[in-house]
């Protein structure tokens, strides 16, 4: 019975209209399970991820330190500064792109709280060459992108500076991130493996990163994620939906590596 139920559907499925619905429904799936929902801070469900930062009791009584990495022009930071409102904050961001940054220190210059910095994290210091499809573009990264199939060419670039996690945060005397936000378009791995002695030391609390189509560029897989973060204790590790669920990712499996820009977060074991 169990064979000729499975047979029908099978046979069932041989259409071009079925197979094309259900493409369509496994897409609308994706997407209330994160994948692919991560791209508009204001609807992925990462103001999620700052309300557990804002309601830990193990952080009341003194700063947040908050490091915004791929700031762009200031989105995750305008979110950060609503939903943080009262809390005394100590945020760092980065943006390397000359007019994203431009943009972002017009728009938060005025924050004291604020250290706005035109460079990159990576893996190591030094200079590398930033592609980019226009001016300020979210897609900006350090690797040329083909993206022929959403006919964008990354056609301009420009030279940046590239400092480690580690590097900065003994330059500013950093002791302890509370939450490291991610968003550098495929290069979420490097900034990890440049603050490797703050990781070892198990000085990040949390981590918040993109994993998405970038990857399929650089390229660097969730399995990498996912046993970096293990080996550093941080094992708690969510997949973020846009309803603000954050979905327990306990055992890494193949179906993780899903290249649409999804939000994670990770946390470090108490």
């Amino acid at each position: 019975m169990v064979h000729y139920l499975s047979q029908t559907i099978l046979s069932f499925s041989r259409s071009s209209r079925i197979q094309s619905g259900l493409y369509r429904l496994v897409s609308h799936a994706h997407y209330l399970m994160g994948i692919g929902a991560g791209s508009d801070v204001t609807t992925s469900g990462e103001k999620s991820v700052i309300e557990l930062l804002k309601s830990s009791t193990q952080l009341m009584g003194r700063p947040l330190c908050i490091f915004d990495v791929g700031a762009n022009k200031g989105q995750y930071l305008t979110l950060l500064s609503q939903s943080l409102m009262g809390r005394q904050l100590q945020i760092h961001a980065f943006e390397p792109n000359r007019v994203a940054y431009q943009a972002l220190y017009s728009r938060m210059s005025g924050n004291e709280n604020m250290m706005l910095n035109n460079m990159a994290l990576g893996r190591e210091t030094g200079k590398a060459d930033l592609f980019f499809d226009e001016e300020g573009s979210v897609l900006g990264s350090l690797a040329k992108r083909r993206l022929d199939h959403y006919r964008i060419r990354f056609q301009h670039s420009e030279q940046v500076q590239v400092e480690t996690l580690d590097n900065y945060c003994l330059r500013r005397d950093i002791s302890e991130i509370d939450l490291l936000k991610l968003d550098v378009e495929g290069f979420e791995y490097d900034v990890l493996r440049g603050g490797i002695r703050m990781f070892n030391e198990r000085r990040v609390r949390m981590v918040a990163f993109e994993f998405g189509g970038a990857n399929i560029d650089t390229p660097v897989f969730f399995q990498d994620f996912f046993y970096f973060f293990r080996k550093c204790g941080m094992s708690n590790i969510f997949k973020v939906t846009p309803s603000g669920y954050l979905y327990r990712i306990s055992k890494y499996r193949e179906q993780d590596e899903q290249f649409l820009t999804t939000n994670f977060l990770a946390i470090r074991e108490e």
